[in-house]
């Protein structure tokens, strides 16, 4: 009976599987060439869609805090967020400063008239700092576009990550056995982890080859995609088993919500930006 029972479950958990996969595929397909034509186009197309994209998960991370009972100001977290992207955008303008300080002083201030918040500096520094994760780390997207061959360097940000989430993926899925971080992600494994940190080194190298970047700079971005594009999936798997929640949201299907389709790259863009800068020397 047991044996009729797993093996039950194992065929049920099969055919999820690869309706999920199913999901994940033709949500990339809708999604990829508009991305591509804003990637390819830059200016102010791929700000629009970089600032939709980053307002969108602003607005998913307020309301999984807002789900574990803490009151952040959405609003001002939104502003800051579009401010700090402006400010990335428009370097030239330099907004960066007192966006950050206009918004410091009036999201503090704000708390003081905020009577039914029983943990006000709580809220305050969940606001900013939702803030400037969000609206900071993604204005690295728009800055590596701007910087000399900003267009290869944005192609080798993305599909490096994308080659390591998808490696991870399905060698996880496939021979996947040993928890990596069961107390934050219970699905990822170790076996996940090595394969997409291979096939990022390998399929990276390759691919800046092809662009004439130079396949030791493609092996040595692939490796430290590898590493921290984990890490930025872990920082939001954290903050949604605190929550309780699964997905970030339901907006795209197969992905959860557009905070669960960044996570990894709010990580990995600013590592392959300022190795760019350091390193090659943009």
């Amino acid at each position: 009976m047991n044996t009729i029972e797993e093996t039950s479950s194992s065929v049920l958990s099969g055919q999820g599987s690869q309706h999920l996969l199913g999901q994940r595929i033709l949500s990339a397909c809708i999604l990829l060439p508009p991305v591509g034509a804003a990637v390819y186009l830059g200016g102010p197309w791929l700000a629009a869609v970089v600032g939709a994209a980053t307002l969108v998960a602003g607005h998913e991370f307020y309301s999984l805090l807002r789900r574990g009972s803490y009151a952040p100001s959405t609003s001002l977290g939104l502003l800051l967020i579009a401010l700090l992207l402006l400010g990335a955008y428009r370097p030239e303008w330099g907004l960066i400063r007192p966006a950050v300080t206009g918004v410091l002083i009036l999201t503090l201030s704000w708390q003081l008239f905020r009577v039914d918040s029983p943990r006000p500096m709580v809220d305050w520094a969940l606001t900013v700092s939702g803030g400037l994760y969000l609206g900071w780390l993604m204005g690295h997207f728009l800055l590596l576009r701007a910087a000399p061959r900003g267009l290869h360097w944005v192609i080798v940000a993305l599909l490096s990550t994308w080659i390591c989430d998808s490696g991870a993926y399905f060698v996880g899925l496939s021979f996947g056995r040993h928890k990596l971080w069961l107390r934050i992600s219970p699905k990822k494994t170790w076996e996940g982890a090595v394969g997409g940190g291979i096939s990022g080194v390998v399929l990276t190298a390759l691919l800046t080859g092809l662009l004439g970047l130079g396949w030791p700079h493609g092996a040595l971005i692939g490796a430290l995609v590898g590493i921290v594009a984990p890490f930025g999936d872990f920082a939001v798997s954290m903050l949604k088993r605190q929550v309780g929640a699964k997905d970030s949201s339901h907006l795209i299907p197969g992905h959860g919500g557009m905070l669960d389709r960044i996570d990894s790259l709010l990580f990995t863009v600013p590592v392959v930006y300022y190795y760019a800068h350091f390193v090659v020397g943009l």
